[in-house]
């Protein structure tokens, strides 16, 4: 992501893009199941779920407003996107952009998405060898990778980032500046940032706004600018601080 959405302009298009979906292989109130092995090209629902099997493929997008979306090991889908639910990936699926407004990102072990995360309020989990090509970012909710490899930006407004296990980013960490949304309580806490053991940032970490920001003396980050420094940094030599 080049530049975090805005809140609005993440949920108007979003809500579009579902809503404008064509009638036919459509849903209104009923969850979708693609079972395991088989092929489909995409699924939309409105007040439903959506789950995909173990090893099945998927040549169409999978759209939700009001539900949770569940691929199984080993499955290949495009583009899943909700507004009202969470995205659950689990390990070695391989995927395109996944989205969400009002919900969590849990990306399994060595699963690949080639494009990026984005949520408004919601947790971003990667765990062990998942790799994401472009970037993550959210407006609210943890951002938390477990020996996980990002290929862009990792953005946030509210959120707090850890870094754990050796994970990378190969571009920058930002941390915008909350604005013209009456969040008062947002904007008094400071995020809290952490780039833990054997982690990586090899772009710099760009703060609009003050944090807490701990470094582990075996980490590896291109610099920090904007409202703080690198000597702003605590550093810890510990698996955490």
């Amino acid at each position: 992501m080049a530049k975090l959405m805005t809140k609005s302009a993440f949920t108007i298009g979003l809500l579009c893009m579902l809503l404008s979906v064509p009638a036919f292989g459509a849903s209104i109130n009923k969850s979708i199941k693609i079972g395991a092995g088989e092929e489909a090209g995409g699924a939309t629902s409105v007040n439903g779920s959506i789950s995909v099997g173990a090893d099945a493929v998927v040549t169409g997008n999978l759209k939700t407003v009001n539900g949770t979306i569940r691929v199984d090991a080993g499955a290949q889908i495009e583009k899943a996107s909700t507004v009202n639910g969470g995205l659950r990936i689990s390990q070695n699926v391989r995927s395109e952009n996944l989205s969400t407004v009002n919900g969590s990102v849990k990306v399994g072990e060595s699963a690949n998405v080639d494009g990026d995360i984005g949520a408004v309020n919601g947790r971003i989990t990667l765990e062990r060898g998942a790799t994401v090509s472009e970037g993550i970012g959210n407006v609210n909710g943890e951002i938390e990778l477990s020996g996980a490899t990002v290929g862009g930006n990792i953005e946030t407004v509210n959120g707090d980032i850890e870094l754990a296990d050796q994970s990378v980013v190969r571009g920058d960490i930002i941390v915008e500046k909350p604005s013209g949304w009456g969040w008062g309580k947002e904007k008094r806490r400071k995020p809290r940032i952490v780039i833990g053991p054997g982690s990586r940032v090899e772009g710099e970490i760009y703060l609009e706004r003050e944090v807490e920001l701990y470094i582990s003396d075996s980490a590896e980050v291109g610099g920090v600018s904007g409202e703080m420094s690198m000597d702003d940094a605590k550093r810890f030599s510990g698996n955490r601080p």
